[in-house]
């Protein structure tokens, strides 16, 4: 599919910040502290000067940064991805900047990674399936010219060297393909129930090539039974996701009808549930999403990733692009992944 939309990435991933930087000052509070401290959540405003993002959008970055290592040697494979990935997280972990309320899965798997001779399976936290797995993941769905089996495989190994939890892979590959479908010009309208093709085609597909022997540490019986449970859990997230938009309630906090987004699943179907409220108008996407009673900041990051990459860059204020942190090194990746 051609994308339709003019520059997809650079959309998604000023998006993905945008939402960050908005939700982080409303983290941990529930929709009356949010609105008191607030106002209105209609007309929010980005905090500044700088609009300060979290661990979510520093993550995302050291996603970004380790495909671009991979893919300038050739083409992407596990080998070639998972070294710069494993040595962006430890950079990231040992960065004074690691101080915005990072996760402690996040934290306790990247601390193991350090150990040159520790494997990034006995890294991975198996019974983790947090948020952290998929608020990160979005720049698999921007990069051009991958394979689905590419993307889905790297997807679920990013998220594998924190969060071994079969629903964070899944809900990590869901999370890529959902954005990959949006910035090649998908329907909104028909989002979910591609969503939901695409886990029914792959619940009993364990990619080995990209994973290894991950699935013995949760204990399944096999790697089908393995991945199954986590693609049967984000398929019961989305039907509340399709239930929520029958009959869709704006004013009503999307943590009700979704989940809190604390973890995988549900951050991908809140933040999917806050776009779609709001497609023709991401600001106010990315608003309710922010004024959530749950992960307000991750919920508003996969807001933005997804608005921004069915809308593109002009989806966002100037005046807000102008003042978020690291813009330059997001302007640069969206620029060459949105290269002809």
């Amino acid at each position: 599919m051609t994308p339709t939309t003019t520059n997809p990435a650079t959309g998604s991933l000023l998006g993905l910040a945008l939402g960050d930087a908005l939700g982080f000052p409303t983290e941990f509070n529930d929709v009356p502290a949010i609105l008191a401290k607030c106002g209105p959540w209609r007309t929010m405003e980005l905090p500044g000067p700088v609009a300060y993002i979290t661990d979510d959008t520093q993550m995302a970055l050291a996603v970004a940064r380790g495909l671009l290592t991979a893919v300038d040697q050739g083409p992407l494979t596990p080998e070639r991805f998972e070294g710069p990935l494993r040595a962006e997280f430890v950079a990231w972990y040992r960065s004074p900047e690691n101080n915005r309320a990072p996760g402690n899965t996040c934290l306790r798997a990247c601390d193991l990674l350090t150990a040159r001779d520790r494997s990034w399976q006995d890294a991975s936290q198996p019974h983790s399936k947090g948020c952290g797995a998929n608020m990160r993941v979005s720049p698999l769905g921007l990069l051009p010219a991958l394979s689905d089996e590419q993307r889905a495989g790297a997807a679920q190994l990013q998220a594998g060297l924190t969060h071994g939890h079969p629903t964070a892979l899944a809900a990590s590959d869901l999370t890529a393909h959902a954005v990959r479908l949006l910035a090649e010009g998908a329907e909104p309208t028909g989002l979910v129930g591609r969503l939901r093709s695409y886990a029914y085609e792959n619940r009993v597909t364990y990619h080995e090539a990209w994973l290894g022997d991950l699935w013995r540490r949760g204990g399944a019986a096999s790697p089908e039974a393995f991945i199954a449970a986590g693609w049967d859990e984000c398929l019961g997230v989305l039907d509340r996701l399709r239930d929520a938009l029958a009959a869709p309630s704006p004013e009503t906090d999307p943590c009700l009808a979704t989940g809190a987004g604390w973890i995988a699943e549900e951050a991908l179907a809140t933040g999917l549930l806050c776009f779609l409220l709001f497609v023709d108008e991401p600001v106010l996407a990315l608003r309710r999403a922010a004024c959530t009673s749950g992960d307000s900041d991750s919920i508003a990051a996969l807001t933005g990733a997804f608005a921004g990459a069915h809308r593109g860059p002009e989806a966002w204020p100037t005046e807000w692009v102008a003042r978020i942190e690291h813009r330059h090194e997001l302007l640069a990746f969206g620029a060459r992944w949105d290269a002809p």
